[in-house]
């Protein structure tokens, strides 16, 4: 993914990760896994109900598989489930809690690729991401589906420009996924300085189509950064116009922690707008930088809501 972490966030057009293990590689065949297992104990932001408890908040691991075709060209596959809720849940191998984020074929030739199946919208590419539990929604795009199981999508990452676009069929879903999509994120990097833009159409409910957009930077200051990010949805089918903003700043206070301070305001035409806050603190062990240690609190202005807390362990491969 491409959101922004106040770091430039390049990777393999056919959406492979620089953290993946390669697990096999022989005669043009390679195999690669990933894997996010994050625990935490947490208290959601919320009235005096609500109360201390461990949440699984990723049990994910990431296949990815490709063959080099020769002239440049190469085939890929990737399977990504998440165990959470078999986690939360407790149940056996049986269950169907198992989650299959993303399940898509594609080629890739050169800087351009497409691919199909289940899989993310190009729009989830977009948005700022320094908080572990956002105190209010991530943003815009996030209100409206954000992966579909009958998805097109298209990716072409030059040196400094990423595109993507994607495309959910109207079809007879089993998972919920409702309506017709169509998405565009377009991203760049030059000077330290990152900037995204966004767009999506969805025809969903109603004789309308309700159309979201955003706009987001980032400026790396080496031992500081700041990052922002803007988005709307507009009014539609009888639904309000909704914004979302999201602004943060990170700090390097050691070479192995950084603190992130974050604010996000809502505000929906009719209703009173929200504004909550977080500030978090991550260490990353210096032999293995993918264990990570972390810490945040969060809280929000509405009313009869008490502070939010967590803290966890995070491990990736």
């Amino acid at each position: 993914m491409k959101k922004l972490l106040l770091a430039v966030a390049v990777s393999s057009v056919a959406a492979g990760s620089a953290n993946a293990a390669t697990v096999y590689e022989k005669d043009g065949f390679t195999y690669k896994l990933n894997g996010d297992f994050q625990v935490q104990m947490r208290q959601n932001i919320g009235d005096e109900t609500e109360s201390l408890g461990v949440d699984f908040d990723d049990m994910k691991l990431e296949n990815e598989v490709s063959y080099d075709l020769g002239g440049g060209l190469s085939g890929f596959g990737s399977l990504t489930v998440d165990f959470k809720d078999d986690a939360e849940d407790g149940k056996d191998a049986s269950g169907d809690e198992i989650e299959v984020e993303e399940s898509y074929v594609g080629m890739e030739y050169s800087v351009f690729a497409v691919s199909f199946g289940r899989r993310d919208f190009a729009t989830d590419e977009f948005g700022i991401e320094e908080a572990y539990e956002e105190p209010i929604g991530e943003d815009q795009f996030e209100a409206t589906d954000e992966t579909g199981d009958d998805a097109i999508r298209v990716d072409v990452e030059f040196d400094n420009i990423y595109v993507a676009a994607s495309h959910e069929m109207d079809a007879n879903d089993t998972d919920g996924v409702e309506g017709e999509y169509y998405d565009l994120f377009v991203g760049t990097e030059f000077a330290g300085l990152e900037l995204g833009a966004a767009y999506k159409q969805a025809k969903i409910q109603g004789p309308d189509s309700e159309d979201t957009w955003g706009v987001s930077a980032a400026y790396d200051l080496g031992i500081a950064g700041l990052a922002a990010d803007y988005s709307v949805t507009d009014e539609a089918n009888g639904n309000p116009e909704t914004t979302l903003y999201n602004v943060a700043a990170t700090f390097d206070v050691a070479s192995t922690t950084g603190v992130a301070l974050g604010m996000q305001n809502q505000e929906e035409d009719g209703n009173e707008d929200v504004t909550g806050w977080y500030a978090n603190v991550t260490y990353k062990f210096p032999e293995a930088k993918n264990v990570r240690l972390f810490a945040e609190v969060a809280d929000t202005d509405e009313d009869n809501m008490d502070l939010g807390y967590l803290a966890g362990l995070r491990v990736k491969f």
